[in-house]
């Protein structure tokens, strides 16, 4: 069974999310939004992926509760199989499996504690996202 395919995003705390949107944007290059930019890559050379990159304020807990700074988003083929084998392997599941238009998400400790997010994406609902947040007006 595929688990791990890719990195789906890297995500980090800031004390100003925007000031360093704006900073990455100005020195190198990022084409950023409210929510960070999404880096598009090419999966087996045909079709489309994205790697997220965004910011959290230092009181989000969407990485947990606790100091963590950071969480890397792994991108996975089948996450309701994936989470069913973790859970088995003891691997402690601390949130739960939640669906939107652009894929499935979880979270998982590691080993050491640290927050990971697991995504099943939907490339094709994600394009049509980042398209609409990159369109002139």
């Amino acid at each position: 069974m595929k688990r791990v395919t890719g990195i789906g995003g890297i995500f980090f705390k800031t004390p100003d999310p925007k000031k360093t949107r704006v900073w990455y944007s100005k020195h190198l290059g990022f084409d950023t939004d409210d929510y960070g930019t999404s880096f598009e890559w090419k999966n087996n050379a045909k079709t489309p992926g994205f790697t997220a990159w965004s910011t959290f304020g230092e009181g989000s807990n969407y990485f947990g509760e606790g100091g963590q700074a950071f969480m890397i988003n792994y991108r996975v083929a089948d996450l309701e199989a994936l989470i069913k084998v973790l859970k088995e392997e003891g691997v402690q599941v601390v949130k739960e499996i939640e669906t939107y238009e652009y894929g499935k998400f979880a979270h998982i400790l590691d080993c050491d504690g640290l927050r990971l997010e697991l995504w099943e994406p939907c490339d094709e609902e994600f394009d049509k996202l980042i398209s609409a947040r990159t369109k002139p007006e």
